[in-house]
């Protein structure tokens, strides 16, 4: 099957040698061709350039991108959307005024959460995960990165891991699981934390590791959470299994966390609300991609990350949603990347550089999502007509998707 579109006002993203990430003052730089087609070959991109040079082949399907933009689909490397139920009174008792922590503190947050998943059938869990997965495709999200840890128990856990297994075999949108035993410590387990961290690396890891659930582990590496050392355990044992580690770090406070998964090859390190220069100093020159998540910012009241201080120190960053139900319950990229560029002083070049190309790194899909590549999948956002991309985060209010196509074909 062959897709022709054409008479694109302009094509973004484009990139002609493949590279895994851009950073500092590259990603300012977002090319783009003017006047553009691209074709498309069952599921990946097969050709695209200026209208002038469009091939005259027959086609099974033409779109007619007058006046519209085209650029690749988001890659969102750090959500939580296999979960059941919600928080909204959680959401009720913050405008009441009631922090995070002392709602956590009173059973809420990640342990209400456990609760729920744990009352919740795996049937049920899927059916309420689907129609968050198909939310978001239709938002515009053609890869997706999906942690565990809410069930904070052995068949907890393999119970949401299989859910992402499900919705990665029947979806066409890539998704990478993560293990996150680690994301809180359960209340049976109050007074002993190293019985719990045990079961995570003895128990929980090897099913995992054997049952072929996860491609990345994560520990919530934060002060009243995990400390950097028992963060070093679990992320030693998971590699133990070929984990590759993805870490929460810096979402409170500045303990070490970005210097343990630089020190541990982590593939990214998320949140980074708090950032001494110590800790931008040390990601310079890595492999290690920062991911900052502004809509979690936005929901709880939090400092963003710094992302103007770290883009002009020379690092990279990408930009995720953090989809959950307690401190972001939104996975629409979309209302990223203007938050990204309203909040954080981001360009809308670097942008959306940060939730395409530089998303894509941070799941290991740099090869084959992220950008318009001969070769890569075909996986895009047709716009709406609009004068300029800029215009995009410029109308956060708006949605100004008109197409999606995702391996292909269009979903929306």
């Amino acid at each position: 099957m062959t897709l022709l579109i054409k008479n694109i006002k302009e094509l973004l993203q484009i990139r002609n040698q493949a590279i895994s990430f851009v950073k500092g003052k590259e990603m300012k730089h977002l090319p783009s061709i003017k006047n553009a087609y691209l074709m498309i070959e069952n599921d990946l991109i097969k050709d695209f350039g200026p209208m002038d040079n469009c091939p005259d082949l027959f086609c099974d399907t033409v779109i007619d991108g007058n006046g519209k933009t085209v650029l690749p689909t988001w890659c969102d490397a750090h959500t939580h959307i296999v979960y059941a139920g919600n928080r909204v009174q959680e959401f009720v008792d913050k405008i009441n005024g009631l922090s995070y922590e002392e709602i956590a503190n009173r059973g809420g947050g990640i342990l209400n959460s456990a609760q729920k998943l744990h009352e919740t059938s795996e049937e049920q869990l899927y059916k309420e995960s689907k129609i968050r997965l198909e939310e978001l495709m239709h938002l515009g999200t053609g890869a997706i990165e999906i942690k565990s840890g809410y069930g904070l128990s052995v068949e907890g856990e393999l119970k949401m891991l299989r859910v992402i297994q499900q919705l990665k075999k029947n979806y066409p949108i890539a998704v990478k699981a993560t293990f996150l035993g680690a994301h809180a410590v359960p209340s049976i387990y109050k007074n002993d934390k190293n019985a719990y961290i045990d079961l995570i690396i003895h128990e929980i890891l090897p099913r995992v590791a054997a049952e072929k659930l996860a491609d990345f582990i994560d520990v919530f590496c934060e002060t009243g959470y995990f400390t950097v050392e028992e963060t070093e355990k679990i992320m030693e044992a998971g590699a133990q299994f070929g984990l590759i580690p993805k870490i929460h770090v810096n979402q409170f406070s500045s303990i070490g966390g970005v210097q343990v998964g630089i020190k541990h090859h982590a593939l990214s390190v998320d949140h980074l609300e708090e950032m001494t220069d110590e800790d931008i100093n040390i990601l310079k020159n890595t492999q290690t991609m920062p991911i900052a998540l502004p809509s979690c910012s936005y929901y709880l009241g939090i400092p963003y990350t710094p992302a103007r201080k770290m883009i002009d120190a020379g690092l990279p960053l990408a930009l995720a949603s953090d989809y959950n139900p307690g401190s972001t319950p939104s996975g629409n990229m979309n209302f990223v990347i203007s938050t990204a560029c309203i909040k954080m002083k981001m360009t809308p070049e670097e942008a959306i550089n940060a939730a395409t190309l530089n998303g894509a790194y941070a799941m290991g899909l740099e090869k084959s999502h992220g950008s318009i590549t001969i070769g890569k999948k075909a996986n895009l956002i047709i716009t709406k007509e609009i004068s300029t991309y800029a215009f995009m985060p410029y109308a956060f209010g708006s949605n100004h998707i008109d197409t999606v196509i995702i391996n292909g074909k269009v979903i929306c």
